[in-house]
């Protein structure tokens, strides 16, 4: 359900002309933007102040930023080099995968994020000279990608494989926000010249060009640009490319070979006629995003009516406990086209080898953020916080410098590791499109706390933080967030400053929340609150309200769908919005994870363990051993002699960060 009918939210109203006082500078700018209910606040208006996120951001500008970008501008990373040597200043070859440029700018991206909450200038200073370079490695015509510039034997355009439009997205949402927070156009203006290029050669529509696009995250970056400049080539360019999916026969050719054609790179079927989420789970949740992106322009129903089709496609039937996407490393799609790290079947749910690429598990927060501004409904909202307290976490150290590429639910000691697959979190992963992906979706993350509505304001995560916004008619709002969340459910939210007419607030009430109460200055609120959806309160506000959210936060075992054999009979723990797992550091010496089994009628109890860095939130409890000798791969069914043992369940972001360790989301349960 998304806002009652109380509020503004009505299937039928949209905003047919550009508002005078419409935010300019949100992580995605569609102020402007005819189609959608939930608009961006602008960069910086919300700031993390005390609590889980803050320590996160904290950590984002003191380590994981500058310490990535020591990586990416030295002899490890060398991506800034290889820029360096297109611009003719130094001698080398390319070094990195072919989208390794877009890496860059990710980092970049996540810099700027860093800089307009703390105005370092340093900041700033490094990355005019980082653009100063970039300008002089761009190619007169506009081209810029190192991978080819540098390297003879590839060709620009010569193979989708090379990732040219890839790292033109990338290039395009950088340099677009880093215009927005720095009033600079040093870097837009080789955003601009890369853009016009991209038109003049795509809008005519050549045959050979009529496949690229393999991981569109271009769709993204020409809106934003369109948004920026107000260029609607732009925004024609991006069109075409959606219209351009499933326009080429299903067969590898020059472009294209054997391994990434058809429902891999989402060809098999055009994007208004698909029903499944299909293929490489990146390549299609970047594609989903930008296609949200041209819908919040254009309006066009076929396009949104399949983007629900495929949220609903892969959340429903196909997402993992913790947010997570992307089934298998290597498989086949329901048509039988060859995968990677890709969407398989419905209910086809394996843990030891679950791909869940952490590049995936953001595009997914990144499309149901989208999904959120277009609908207004809170079971996107939900995603996108399943996400960053779980799978998206898990992808990088508690120290804020090793990564994980791939986030499974369940490791053993016998697990064959495969390529970007490690057995704890790297230094360095030459893969290394992830890292920075997640880093700057750590430093942006306020931008999703709150959205703009037509005559109010949308809660959507929760934390403690500080709100100076402006409302559509321009009106200034300032709300203060106080809370433990995601620990505890309590938050108190105090409007600071406000117009002196009504307007709404909406509180978003997690689908997990059962129960939840509010109250306004400490009396009931008077409106219902429904689990799943956005409470709304409309009143005349003034300065020193107060409203007290209360969220129920009892552990509780959950159950897979019947249909998902891989948890069948099994049990996995959440708290609120955080998975839980359990972890060999946690059990007896010698003892497998594959040895634990959970009682149905399992006692959880919160505790602090000040070991762990984040003051994150641990669940003491007793569980049953059974250590199976596993000699045979068949057996007869023996009574079994249980020893009880307690111990401790750990937040999954938190696992493998105390040495080499098994770990496991779901368990075998024993009834009692």
């Amino acid at each position: 359900m998304g806002f009652s009918t109380s509020s503004l939210f009505t299937l039928a109203i949209v905003f047919a002309t550009p508002l005078a006082h419409a935010h300019q500078r949100g992580i995605i700018n569609d102020g402007d933007s005819p189609h959608v209910k939930l608009r961006s606040v602008d960069i910086g208006d919300c700031r993390w102040t005390s609590g889980f996120w803050a320590d996160k951001v904290r950590l984002c500008e003191q380590v994981m930023v500058p310490h990535m970008g020591t990586l990416l501008k030295g002899d490890v990373g060398f991506a800034y080099d290889n820029f360096k040597i297109a611009a003719g200043l130094k001698d080398g070859e390319h070094q990195g995968m072919n989208w390794h440029d877009g890496d860059f700018y990710k980092w970049m991206e996540a810099s700027v994020y860093i800089y307009a909450q703390n105005h370092d200038q340093k900041i700033l200073s490094e990355l005019d000279e980082i653009i100063d370079v970039i300008g002089q490695a761009q190619m007169d015509n506009g081209y810029l990608s190192t991978q080819t510039q540098i390297n003879d034997e590839k060709e620009a355009w010569s193979n989708r494989q090379l990732h040219e439009l890839y790292n033109s997205g990338h290039l395009l949402t950088s340099a677009c926000i880093h215009h927005r927070v720095t009033g600079k156009d040093n870097f837009l203006k080789i955003a601009i010249k890369h853009a016009d290029y991209l038109y003049d050669l795509f809008s005519p529509q050549p045959k050979e060009l009529a496949r690229f696009g393999f991981n569109q995250t271009q769709i993204m970056g020409l809106v934003e640009l369109y948004r920026t400049t107000e260029d609607k080539r732009y925004l024609k360019l991006a069109e075409q490319f959606i219209n351009m999916r499933g326009q080429s026969p299903v067969a590898p050719d020059d472009t294209a070979n054997y391994k990434f054609i058809g429902d891999m790179v989402q060809e098999r079927t055009p994007l208004r006629r698909s029903k499944e989420a299909v293929g490489h789970a990146v390549l299609a949740l970047y594609f989903y995003a930008g296609a949200a992106d041209v819908y919040a322009e254009t309006g066009e129903q076929a396009l949104v009516k399949a983007l629900d089709r495929l949220w609903d496609s892969y959340v429903n039937h196909k997402m993992y406990i913790t947010g997570a996407c992307g089934q298998t490393h290597h498989g086949s799609s329901p048509k039988v086209d060859m995968v990677h790290e890709a969407f398989i079947a419905d209910y086809q749910m394996p843990n030891a080898t679950a791909y869940n690429e952490t590049c995936a598990n953001i595009c997914n927060a990144m499309f149901s953020y989208r999904m959120l501004g277009i609908h207004g409904e809170s079971k996107y909202a939900d995603i996108m916080e399943l996400v960053l307290y779980n799978s998206a976490l898990s992808g990088i150290s508690q120290e804020g410098t090793h990564y994980f590429y791939t986030n499974p639910l369940r490791r053993t000691c016998s697990n064959k590791m495969g390529i970007t697959d490690y057995e704890n979190r790297a230094a360095y992963i030459p893969c290394f499109c992830c890292p920075p992906n997640l880093v700057r979706t750590i430093a942006k993350v306020s931008g999703w706390a709150y959205s703009v509505s037509e005559n109010g304001i949308a809660v959507n995560l929760y934390g403690g933080n500080q709100l100076s916004t402006q409302l559509l008619d321009g009106s200034q709002f300032e709300l203060k967030q106080e809370t433990d969340y995601p620990w505890d459910g309590k938050v108190q939210l105090t409007v600071q400053s406000c117009k002196g007419t009504a307007f709404s607030i909406h509180l978003r009430i997690p689908e997990w929340a059962e129960g939840a109460t509010l109250q306004i200055n400490g009396a009931d609120a008077g409106i219902a609150v429904q689990a799943g959806t956005y409470a709304t309160i409309k009143r005349i506000w003034k300065a020193n309200d107060v409203i007290t959210l209360d969220m129920p936060m009892e552990p509780k075992l959950l159950v897979g769908h019947p249909l998902i054999e891989e948890t069948r009979n099994q049990a996995a723990i959440k708290r609120g919005p955080v998975v839980y797992c359990l972890e060999t550091p946690d059990l007896p010496d010698n003892t497998s994870i594959l040895d634990v089994y959970l009682p149905v009628d399992i006692e959880l109890k919160p505790t602090q363990d000040p070991a762990w860095k984040d003051g994150l939130t641990t669940l003491n409890g007793d569980v049953l051993i059974y250590k199976d000798q596993r000699t045979a791969m068949y057996r007869p069914l023996e009574k079994r002699e249980w020893e009880k043992v307690e111990t401790q369940f750990i937040p999954y972001y938190a696992w493998s960060n105390r040495g080499t360790a098994e770990m496991s989301v779901w368990l075998p349960l024993v009834g009692r």
